[in-house]
């Protein structure tokens, strides 16, 4: 028994010192914005995407915690302190990786972050400038979930806006969730679909 808990150890320790330094590091950061570490997360993606200039994903990572972090705040000149940094992260991820649809839907949610605060000064120019983000993204990748389900939201919210129902847009979220259940991707830490989310969105566009 002692041998074997000995041989166990010994797997496990090899295992983790086979992971490079980006694997755990991601690792680390995910934790870090896990546990609503989100100052600590960013910085750490931060760092990895200065570690690693020809890797699209920390800087994506990044900007998405910033924008997380961002809805709610009450102060414009603060909000565009963080978005303006969150947009230096999307435009990093953007020179590694051009045409991502991942990145472009990210680059809807940060205008969207906009539009939340003030509808009004920015809902016109913005709200724009994201139907044109969404559909590029659809036409690049008609068939990815995070896409479809983030372009049935941004419709969603635009009919409530508009006093509009939101059932049309059930079709697709549930659409999405379907499509969730055949993607593979082998890229290591490619962003996954939030079926939680979907679940939510879905209620939502029934109700």
């Amino acid at each position: 028994m002692k041998k074997i808990t000995i041989i166990i150890a010994i797997f496990i320790a090899t295992g983790i010192s086979a992971q490079t330094k980006y694997q755990i590091g991601m690792q680390k950061a995910f934790s870090l914005w896990e546990n609503g570490n989100n100052k600590e997360a960013s910085q750490l993606f931060e760092r990895i995407t200065k570690a690693e200039p020809e890797n699209w994903l920390p800087a994506y990572y990044a900007a998405n915690v910033e924008i997380s972090d961002s809805f709610g705040i009450k102060d414009e000149a603060v909000l565009k302190a963080k978005l303006t940094k969150a947009q230096n992260f999307l435009d990093t991820a953007k020179s590694n990786s051009e045409n991502n649809p991942e990145i472009l839907i990210t680059q809807a949610f940060l205008n969207l972050s906009y539009i939340a605060f003030d509808g009004q000064k920015y809902g016109m120019t913005l709200g724009s400038v994201n139907n044109q983000l969404y559909a590029k993204a659809l036409a690049i990748a008609e068939k990815n979930p995070r896409v479809i389900l983030a372009n049935a939201e941004w419709n969603m919210g635009s009919a409530k806006f508009f006093g509009k129902s939101t059932k049309p847009y059930c079709k697709e979220i549930k659409r999405s969730i379907a499509l969730s259940k055949e993607e593979k991707n082998d890229i290591e830490f490619y962003p996954e679909f939030m079926l939680l989310r979907a679940e939510q969105v879905l209620k939502q566009c029934q109700g």
